[in-house]
């Protein structure tokens, strides 16, 4: 990215309006109504500096817009804390020594962008400061360590190819969906993506897709 944006704040970006405007297409009996909020959002975005605040101002809009987007896409306009059905899939991997499983405990997706895995779950845990292997569901119970798991993955793994196109943050974040793997999923965020940048007053840039 380029020189970073001297005016652009991310909480003035991301007004009540435009957060209310995601979570009230949530239906009413949403778990994510009575959990996520802008407030827990702006507390946890206090830790990752860097989110929305490198690049030009052009690029930073773009930046946060790619990260509402996806939230939308993975929580169903926030509406949902947890994956649906996600305790009956194995999120393991067994040859992960640096952030070993432990027994009894799920890794299925959770947050506002569904963070899953056992390495995930270890390495976001020792970032933020949260015992991430033994205590996954803490994500699905703390709404700022939810969001700072998130702009955690976020930071780690998608701000650093936000300038290569929306499509590049679709490949980072779930590449399974990719090369026609999920075509219907990827054309869902780029449309939310799309209409966040609209909202924003920003161009959507190039490569969309992935």
């Amino acid at each position: 990215m380029s020189e970073a944006s001297e005016t652009l704040s991310v909480a003035e970006v991301v007004t009540e309006a435009f957060f209310d405007g995601i979570i009230d297409q949530a239906d009413s009996g949403c778990a994510g109504k009575s959990f996520y909020t802008r407030s827990g959002f702006l507390d946890a975005l206090e830790s990752f500096p860097k989110f929305g605040a490198e690049g030009s101002e052009e690029e930073s809009l773009r930046e946060i817009a790619a990260f509402f987007a996806h939230v939308t896409h993975e929580t169903g306009h926030l509406c949902y804390i947890e994956e649906i059905d996600g305790a009956s899939k194995d999120y393991v991997d067994e040859d992960n020594t640096q952030y070993p499983a432990v027994s009894g405990e799920d890794y299925y997706g959770r947050g506002p962008l569904q963070i899953s895995w056992n390495y995930n779950y270890g390495a976001a845990g020792e970032a933020i400061g949260f015992d991430g292997l033994n205590n996954p569901e803490i994500v699905a119970t703390d709404e700022v360590i939810a969001w700072k798991a998130a702009l955690w993955f976020w930071m780690t793994n998608v701000h650093s190819v936000v300038d290569e196109g929306f499509g590049a943050t679709i490949r980072a974040i779930n590449s399974i969906e990719c090369d026609g793997g999920n075509t219907p999923a990827v054309n869902a965020r780029v449309e939310y993506y799309t209409e966040y940048c609209n909202q924003l007053g920003v161009s959507t840039g190039d490569n969309l897709t992935a």
